[in-house]
This record gives C-alpha cells, sequence and structure tokens, in this order.
C-alpha cells in the first residue's frame, strides 16, 4: 500500500531525509519514531505529494507521489501536529466541509459525519463552533476528519496528544479497527508505549536516515540480544546448573532469581527446566523478562550517540 525506494528531500544544503525505503503493507501499521527534526514530518509530507522529493520515489495505493499527486492526496487521511482546524466552523460544517472535497454525496457526508460525531463522543457539541473547543476534542475532529472518506492509508503524527486517558484508548481502538478493514497506517510518536500496543513493524529514523526496522521481535533481538529469561525461586537457592550449552549464559544472579541467555528458547528451555527440577531447586517461575521498544529505542540511539563521539575524537 506505501512503498518508498531511497526517499529523499534536500533543502539548500540539508538532506532532511535521505534515502528513505520502506514498505508498508496492507493491514499493517508502521511506527515511525526518531527525535525532533529526525524527518519524520518532511516523509510524511512526500508520501502525501505536499513536497515532492528530491531523489528516490514513493507510492501510496499504488500511486506516485510526484507524477500523480492529486491521486494520492485523495487515498490518503492525514492527521498532522497542527490541525488546520477551521475555528469558526462548528464541527458538523467542519466535517461536511471535508466531505464536499473529498467527493462524497449529501446523504455519505451526512452519515460518516454524524457516525464519527457520535464515535468520539463530539455529538453534543457537534453545532459548536470549534474554536471553543478542548485540545482534546479538537483532537478527536481533526481525526475524524483524516478518516471521513475512509482512505485506504493513514498518515498520522501523534494520534493522541492531549487526550485523556479513556479518549486515547477509544483513539487506538477506532485505529486497530481501521487496521483490520485492510489499511496501511504509519504513526509518528514520542509515545512509545502506545507505538508498542499498535505498531506491526517499527523504523527509527535519526538525520534522515533509517537506522533500523522490522518487527518489535526482530529489533529486540538485533538490538538487545538474545531474550532473557527469569527463573524465579520461592526462597533463595545456589544450586548450580548443568553444564549450559553454548546458545545459553547466565547474565546475572539475585539472591531468589538467576536470568539466562538463550539463544534458542524452544530447543533450550525445556531441558534448562528439567534440570532445575531434577535439582529441587524451589522454582516459583520461569519466564521471559519483558523488553520493551523503549529499551530498543535507547539502546538504538545510545549506539548513535557512541559513533557520533568516535568520530568526533578521530
Amino acid at each position: 500500500m506505501i512503498q518508498t525506494d531511497d526517499l529523499s528531500k534536500q533543502f539548500g544544503d540539508f538532506w532532511a531525509v535521505d534515502g528513505v525505503s520502506l514498505t508498508v503493507r496492507e493491514g499493517e501499521i508502521l511506527a515511525l519514531l526518531g527525535q525532533n527534526g529526525a524527518g519524520k514530518t518532511t516523509t510524511i509530507r512526500m508520501l502525501t505529494a505536499i513536497l515532492r522529493p528530491t531523489r528516490g520515489s514513493a507510492t501510496v495505493a499504488g500511486y506516485d507521489v510526484a507524477r500523480n499527486p492529486t491521486e494520492v492526496r485523495a487515498r490518503v487521511g492525514v492527521l498532522t501536529e497542527s490541525h488546520g482546524l477551521y475555528v469558526r466552523m462548528s464541527a458538523w460544517e467542519y466535517l461536511d466541509f471535508f466531505g464536499k472535497v473529498y467527493g462524497l454525496d449529501p446523504s455519505a457526508r451526512a452519515k460518516r459525519a454524524e457516525h464519527l460525531l457520535e464515535y468520539f463522543s463530539l455529538m453534543d457539541s457537534a453545532h459548536k463552533r470549534i474554536g471553543t473547543f478542548s485540545k482534546g476534542m479538537r483532537q478527536k475532529l481533526a481525526l475524524a476528519r483524516a478518516i471521513l472518506h475512509e482512505p485506504p492509508a493513514l498518515l498520522l503524527d501523534e494520534p493522541t496528544s492531549a487526550m485523556d486517558p479513556e479518549s486515547a484508548r477509544l483513539v487506538r481502538e477506532e485505529i486497530n479497527a481501521l487496521r483490520s478493514e485492510r489499511r496501511a497506517i504509519v504513526i509518528c510518536t514520542h509515545n512509545l508505549a502506545e507505538a508498542e500496543k499498535l505498531a506491526d513493524r517499527v523504523a527509527i529514523i535519526y538525520q534522515g536516515k533509517i537506522l533500523v526496522s522490522g518487527s518489535l521481535d526482530e529489533l529486540r533481538k538485533k538490538t538487545l540480544g538474545a531474550p532473557e529469561y527469569e527463573v524465579r525461586f520461592s526462597k533463595p537457592w545456589r544450586g548450580a546448573l548443568a553444564s549450559l550449552p553454548p546458545g545459553v549464559k547466565i547474565s546475572r544472579r539475585e539472591e531468589n532469581a538467576v536470568f539466562l541467555r538463550v539463544e534458542d528458547p524452544a530447543r533450550e528451555n525445556p531441558s534448562l527446566l528439567r534440570d532445575l527440577i531434577s535439582k529441587d531447586a524451589p522454582v516459583m517461575a520461569f519466564q521471559e523478562s519483558p523488553r520493551s521498544l523503549e529499551q530498543v529505542y535507547l539502546s538504538v540511539m545510545s549506539q548513535v550517540g557512541d559513533a557520533g563521539k568516535e568520530n568526533a575524537h578521530a
């Protein structure tokens, strides 16, 4: 649904985006992560045919962003950090206006506007001016506009910012529902916990370049190494494990626990557990230690920082 190949954008002597190659298939959510100024917004603007690439190419729903900009814009829904809401309009007038822009007939406009206003709990304020809305209400209305024409590609920048927890959960549920309808979705967010809940795949961008991309499991293994398993005991135990295979290492011990790095858990964990039981170890739990997207992100960014320090000293 979304494909980029060496996508790049230059402003003067500065490459805001430099060689981004990504694929987002139907039914997938890609989280695009990075610091402010990393190139996320410029990438989104090229994918919406607002900016023309300096080098490389991108297609959305089969249309080239440079050769077919009108077709691309008709097939994307966009939520930007600056919503561009028309504050003198009412919420109903606003959605009706954009329904006309997207070519929806009057009955379809009314049906979609009513559904979205009800869904996002905005119907009671449907005929109030947007200028009177809270930040959270404005965010919900901007998202309603982005999905008004049921586009096959959604590009969302901080979709739950300024929302209370209940509204944020509602938006996450809506994003998941949209994925089930075979859309491709790109989310730019600083909320790593949210990205971890929603995304099928993650890409981390830095200074216009993609540092890593893949599923969260792939990135965990690539950046954090083999998974770690915690064996928790009901009382202190200092017994020794049998000779460990090459793919298993003890990473650390605590009074009531031992932590193991296991390259192939499906093969090694059953024998490790049998060995512990044979030694009458008071095993209370044997479980994988959680490794969050935040850990992956910080690990990747620390490597970039270390490389920058090495270059500075060279």
